[in-house]
């Protein structure tokens, strides 16, 4: 890698798991907003806790270079899930936040995605597709 695409990767990397790690505050502590996104899924309190653990997991991943395709991989999945809740259920605007969260899921959905394509040849399953 050149020095650039280090430094976009390591970002990309950094980025992701602080988005990831900054939402846990306000999902473990059930701030307003929180409880306003899960009750509307129908999964408040349990899916707010299973979604703060996993992101919490995935942020931690993404901080471990030989794991940073599994962080990846993890937070593409749970943030997929939190795009599609806004576009089907929530709306991009939550409680008059002027899209802010979605825009963040956003971020992260483009970082996760560019570190499973970079982290490609790391996948166990897809590691012998690439050489």
């Amino acid at each position: 890698m050149t020095t650039s695409q280090k430094i976009i990767f390591h970002s990309a990397r950094f980025i992701a798991a602080i988005i990831l790690g900054q939402t846990l505050y306000f999902k473990f502590t059930g701030a307003e907003e929180s409880v306003y996104i899960f009750t509307t899924l129908g999964m408040e309190p349990w899916g707010r806790y299973a979604s703060a653990v996993v992101e919490l997991i995935a942020a931690l991943l993404l901080l471990v270079p030989s794991l940073v395709w599994l962080g990846a991989l993890i937070s593409l999945n749970v943030i997929s899930g939190a795009i599609l809740s806004h576009l089907i259920f929530l709306g991009v605007e939550v409680m008059g936040d002027y899209g802010v969260l979605f825009g963040l899921a956003c971020v992260v959905l483009i970082a996760s995605v560019y570190l499973v394509y970079v982290e490609r040849k790391s996948i166990p399953i897809l590691k012998h597709y690439f050489h």
